[in-house]
């Protein structure tokens, strides 16, 4: 638990020499910031909160850092958890996104005086122990995966122990780590004290590399709560304009990303065809692009390709009833989801679903709110970014990877028009959902322990 870290001269000579970098380098780092703040204007608030100047009436916090509203979002259970167990939390993000995100998830725990937000401390040692100073916690928990030099070094200086939860270690990252800069960021990791891995594959890689303490315990997300009125609204349509397998079927893309709607389009002409052929009613697509600065462009290119299309801004108003009570998608091929917030509801319309960044070498958007869902869920060549829960779904049968579009739309066809197959597809879904959720109250029965031997 109190091992020496870092063990050696030459890492702690290392970080030294990185820290002064940091230093030489903030100036542009600030004008970075500041820059950005044209468009995302919380990027230029709380200042404080970056030099480690942070006030708190919170006695001995736990310490949550989740960099990004991704990371937030995936530890939500678990901080909800923290929470009603009796531990104060102060949970520190990266991204105005993600800062945002933590205030609305911990909102009513702030009011109680249990919880507190703020950006992380800049990567210097100056800031970074006099966060620690203020905020005194009992603990640091990183999610995900975090390498960042001083912040890691500076937490176990301090004596602050150190631990990582939703741990992931993808395969890309531990060869570039154990490559470049001879080894440096792989010799960050025995920083932490305990790690909660997501499956044993991501724990291999994390002992490899010489943490001692390595528990698998899975992946917080399979435990967020799903949105009860998305899901009522979602029914209340499938049923109403009879959209079920047997009737008129209904296919998702999710998140999908620049480079990846050409391919789509291609797909769904591909589908239409061959449902025809089968003699089964015309599909409806329900498209989710991941930036909502891409809204427009996609719609013109769904009409451009002759493509009908109905935009949910223009379809449904904000309690997801329709704006026009006459509206019939009888003939409209593509619902596009051109909101946020919503992908339970899009998701929930849905009997299959194809999650995008995967027909590009982007590694594939999360498929954990599908496979919550117990949809199954159809993916591409690029899958290095969801090796959990992907290699399980793989071998479940319950995740398809396709190496390219004819391959998905001949799947999808097969999968449609095969009531046997699809009920054999959605069983196999419920029993994954089954096996892999519940992953807050392992992290628990490590975390719990672990605390109170500190």
């Amino acid at each position: 638990m109190n091992s020496r870290f870092p063990s050696t001269w030459g890492m702690r000579l290392a970080i030294a020499l990185y820290e002064v970098l940091w230093m030489v380098l903030l100036p542009l780092f600030l004008a970075y910031l500041w820059q950005k703040g044209k468009r995302e204007p919380l990027y230029r608030l709380f200042w404080n909160e970056r030099w480690g100047r942070v006030t708190t009436q919170l006695k001995n916090p736990i310490w949550v850092h989740s960099a990004s509203m991704g990371e937030i979002r995936g530890a939500a259970p678990l901080i909800r958890a923290l929470l009603a167990e009796g531990y104060p939390v102060m949970v520190t993000t990266l991204t105005p996104a993600g800062r945002t995100a933590a205030q609305k998830l911990l909102e009513q725990a702030i009011t109680n005086g249990q919880a507190q937000v703020s950006y992380v401390p800049f990567e210097l040692g100056g800031a970074i122990q006099r966060f620690i100073r203020n905020v005194q916690p009992r603990c640091a928990m990183m999610t995900e995966i975090d390498t960042w030099p001083a912040l890691l070094s500076n937490i176990r200086a301090m004596n602050v122990p150190l631990c990582m939860a939703n741990a992931q270690y993808p395969k890309k990252s531990i060869e570039r780590d154990l490559r470049q800069w001879g080894g440096f960021r792989a010799r960050l990791f025995p920083a932490y004290q305990l790690v909660m891995c997501k499956s044993e594959t991501h724990a291999k890689r994390f002992r490899q590399v010489g943490c001692g303490h390595v528990e698998v315990v899975g992946e917080t997300r399979f435990d967020l709560p799903v949105s009860a009125h998305q899901i009522a609204a979602a029914e209340k349509w499938v049923q109403q304009w009879h959209l079920a397998l047997n009737e008129r079927p209904v296919i998702a893309f999710a998140s999908a990303i620049v480079g990846e709607d050409e391919q789509f389009i291609d797909a769904m002409r591909q589908i239409q065809k061959g449902v025809a052929a089968a003699g089964k009613s015309k599909p409806l697509f329900v498209y989710v692009p991941r930036s909502p600065q891409r809204f427009d462009v996609i719609h013109d290119l769904f009409q451009a390709t002759g493509l009908s299309t109905v935009r949910r801004s223009l379809a449904f108003n904000q309690d997801l009833a329709l704006l026009d009570p006459k509206l019939n998608i009888t003939e409209t091929d593509v619902l596009l989801g051109d909101s946020l917030g919503e992908m339970y509801f899009y998701l929930a319309l849905s009997q299959v679903v194809v999650v995008g960044a995967s027909f590009v070498p982007l590694g594939a958007h999360n498929v954990i709110e599908p496979l919550a869902l117990k949809k199954p869920v159809m993916v591409g060549h690029s899958i290095w970014g969801i090796e959990y829960p992907g290699v399980e779904a793989l071998a479940a049968g319950v995740l398809q990877q396709h190496m390219d579009i004819p391959s998905l739309a001949q799947a999808m066809i097969q999968l449609l028009t095969d009531p046997n197959a699809y009920a054999q597809a959605m069983a196999g879904a419920e029993r994954f959902y089954a096996e892999h959720a519940g992953s807050t109250a392992k992290h628990m029965a490590v975390l719990k322990p672990w605390l109170e031997s500190l």
